[in-house]
């Protein structure tokens, strides 16, 4: 009970660390670790239920009555030890997918923001394209203020989808 009640406190920390602050590395490996030390205590103590249990009801051996209920307590602790371990490792396995689940959101948001500044980029880079291929027919060369209305379009849709993205907080 008492290495149970120090990886209790263990865990404890580092779930909470998981909500606190950006997932680390080395909070990751510490949680694989725990449940690997969780399991090899588990197996470690899961053979003493069946050997208290045979030793409460030991009618082959020669244990003294008196003697009996005591390892019915006995058997209840391992029994207890063990269900703890159980817990103990479903939290850490919970612990270990919310990390991974905020790594995954932080890379959503990144990933978003991307491609919110890459939308807003490819406006001016597709009309900058098309007027990069010298066709006779543009409308700067036979309007004085063509130029200008393609700049101002340019600024104009830029703008937009900077609003909209900044609006949905994509940027």
């Amino acid at each position: 009970m008492p290495v149970l009640e120090t990886l209790h406190a263990e865990v404890e920390a580092i779930e909470d660390s998981v909500f606190s602050k950006p997932a680390e590395q080395v909070d990751v490996e510490r949680l694989y670790m725990i449940r690997r030390d969780l399991l090899r205590i588990r197996n470690a103590v899961a053979p003493l239920v069946e050997v208290c249990r045979r030793l409460e009801h030991a009618e082959v051996m020669p244990i003294a009555p008196a003697m009996q209920p005591l390892f019915r307590d006995v058997t209840d602790h391992v029994r207890r030890v063990q269900e703890e371990i159980d817990a103990l490792r479903e939290v850490v396995a919970f612990a270990f997918e919310a990390s991974l689940m905020r790594g995954q959101a932080q890379q959503t948001a990144i990933t978003r923001r991307l491609a919110a500044w890459a939308a807003i980029l490819a406006v001016p880079t597709a009309i900058a394209g098309i007027y990069g291929m010298n066709f006779e027919f543009m409308p700067e060369l036979k309007w004085s203020y063509g130029y200008f209305l393609v700049i101002g379009v340019i600024v104009a849709i830029c703008g937009t989808l900077y609003w909209r993205f900044r609006r949905n907080g994509w940027v």
